[in-house]
């Protein structure tokens, strides 16, 4: 009897874009790649930081470099992805909220999320794909997304019609590069405790609302992110496109 293999977790000769990878979900998802054999290349504004992350990882002997990025600057990100890339794998961790309730809604902070969230999401996706596309290879690539893509939330009408567009246009890039071997996804998490989210933890209001929304009883941490990571930027997940990865501890289960 010729019994089935399970696909490789392993992301050996791989090369890794994190953008926002400098705290949060994003270092964590670089430092999964990272564990698991990729080439991690690590991007965020903040170039002390980066310099710093860079230097613990190589103390740990994972192989990782960093890349000065602001991704809402579309030129200057298309240009450092087509000099530093072609990339097997993208994940995008860049992002931001300001939140307030709808009615009072300002229009320069719908612009600065939108700007970040959707429009430097979509094109640096848009230029790793492209740099894979002109290399003839194909790849994975995956835009952090949220919960909030699939449900409202108070006080995040800006938030979650952001993600709910990273969710739209993913969908339509996994339709357009699938016959090329290119695979787009997103992970969707629920509230992780990140310097992010730390302003709705310390109100004891809007705490006990999201615990009592998630259903395994406990809010995230960013090691609940990074199985999902190396999952969708390996060969285990190879016919997964198009989807969404809910690490939501049951919140859009209602």
């Amino acid at each position: 009897m010729h019994f089935p293999r399970t696909p490789s977790f392993s992301l050996h000769g791989k090369r890794a874009l994190i953008a926002g990878g400098s705290s949060g979900i994003g270092l964590a998802c670089a430092v999964a790649l990272a564990e698991h054999g990729a080439e991690v290349t690590i991007a965020a504004r903040s170039g002390d930081k980066l310099r710093e992350i860079i230097d613990q990882m190589g103390a740990e002997n994972w192989t990782a470099s960093a890349l000065e990025l602001d991704v809402s600057d579309v030129a200057a990100t298309t240009a450092a992805v087509e000099k530093a890339g072609p990339f097997d794998i993208l994940i995008n961790s860049a992002g931001t909220a300001r939140h307030s309730p709808a009615l009072e809604t300002v229009e320069a902070d719908f612009d600065t999320v939108s700007g970040l969230n959707i429009k430097g999401a979509y094109f640096l996706t848009k230029a790793v794909a492209d740099g894979l596309v002109k290399a003839g290879k194909g790849g994975s690539l995956i835009n952090i997304s949220s919960q909030m893509a699939h449900v409202g939330g108070i006080d995040r009408a800006v938030y979650s019609a952001t993600k709910h567009a990273v969710e739209g246009f993913t969908k339509s890039m996994a339709i357009e590069w699938g016959p090329m071997g290119i695979r787009i996804n997103t992970i969707c998490p629920t509230f992780i405790i990140t310097p992010l989210t730390k302003p709705t933890f310390d109100r004891p209001e809007r705490r006990a609302w999201v615990e009592g929304k998630i259903k395994l009883g406990r809010i995230g941490e960013v090691e609940d992110m990074m199985g999902a990571a190396v999952f969708l930027a390996s060969d285990a997940s190879a016919l997964i496109t198009g989807s969404a990865l809910m690490v939501d501890g049951g919140w859009t289960a209602d």
